[in-house]
């Protein structure tokens, strides 16, 4: 059982940066690859960054490529999304997800275990 839980939210400019966390609970963090998805009012949820057990390999949306950055410290349990040059389009709730898999990492079902979410709201 993983249980996870995002922060760093909020409402931001477009150009802005923001750095949302991750914080999981737990021993086995180290073994599961960890994603980062977001979903905007009336749309489904949909991928954005995931990274491997060992933060070896990382996976981006096109939407989001040169932007965001996903990295983790296993040591602290703790997966961060850095997000650069932010957009409008980019406002929308994010999750953090696990999954205790090393392939097909951009979909949801390869996930078993959810946050909440937190609110980024990127203002024109």
């Amino acid at each position: 059982q993983v249980e996870l839980a995002e922060s760093g939210g909020g409402l931001v400019q477009a150009g802005d940066s923001l750095r949302l966390s991750c914080g999981a609970s737990g021993r086995t963090f180290s073994r599961y690859s960890m994603g980062w998805f977001r979903q905007a009012p009336g749309n489904e949820r949909e991928f954005v960054a995931a990274i491997t057990w060992g933060g070896g390999t990382s996976y981006y949306a096109d939407s989001v490529k040169g932007r965001f950055t996903i990295s983790r410290d296993n040591a602290k349990n703790t997966v961060y999304l850095q997000m650069n040059s932010l957009k409008p389009e980019d406002t929308a709730v994010y999750y953090c997800a696990a999954a205790p898999k090393l392939c097909g990492l951009t979909a949801r079902t390869r996930y078993d275990y959810w946050g909440q979410g937190t609110q980024v709201t990127v203002s024109s």
